[in-house]
């Protein structure tokens, strides 16, 4: 009579350990890459939010304008203008590229962007009225999340072209 070991052999046992090694490796990859990921989207979306806000304010500001007192403008990062009322007004940026940066309108004490974004590079440039047409204030803005210096791609862009109402 034969006596038959049913076992494991040390071979099928590291084959599995093996085969559970490769599996954790790819499944924590793969939530690495995910948690990265969302922390990229949810850093371009604070940085789009404080964009679009200060654009929406200068935008309003631009159009409304009586005048813009200095076109074209020799200092790109400030637009000086008349308000609606013949009031002197201005939007401005404040060290761009440093971590201290930010969009300003009127003094440097009325801030248009928060804290967790810094502005990378800014500039207002105004064309003068020609004819018929009214003054137009270009603006180029790109800012990062300032919490996302090891996040690449988390730089947003804008660029607009406001025209001044005629009255």
């Amino acid at each position: 009579m034969r006596k038959t070991n049913s076992g494991m052999s040390l071979l099928e046992i590291l084959v599995v350990v093996a085969i559970f090694a490769v599996l954790g490796i790819i499944v924590t990859r793969s939530v690495i890459l995910t948690l990265q990921g969302t922390k990229k989207t949810e850093s371009l979306v604070r940085a789009r939010e404080n964009l679009d806000y200060s654009l929406n304010i200068i935008e309003r500001g631009i159009r409304n304008a009586s005048a813009i007192t200095q076109c074209p403008n020799t200092d790109q990062t400030v637009i000086n203008f008349l308000d609606q009322d013949g009031s002197p007004a201005s939007f401005s940026c404040i060290n761009p590229g440093s971590d201290s940066s930010y969009l300003a309108s009127g003094s440097a004490d009325i801030r248009l962007t928060t804290d967790s974004v810094k502005i990378l590079s800014c500039s207002f440039a105004c064309t003068p009225a020609g004819g018929a047409n009214p003054p137009v204030v270009a603006i180029d803005l790109s800012v990062q999340d300032a919490s996302a210096s090891g996040i690449p791609g988390s730089v947003v862009t804008a660029s607009t072209q406001i025209y001044l109402r005629n009255y």
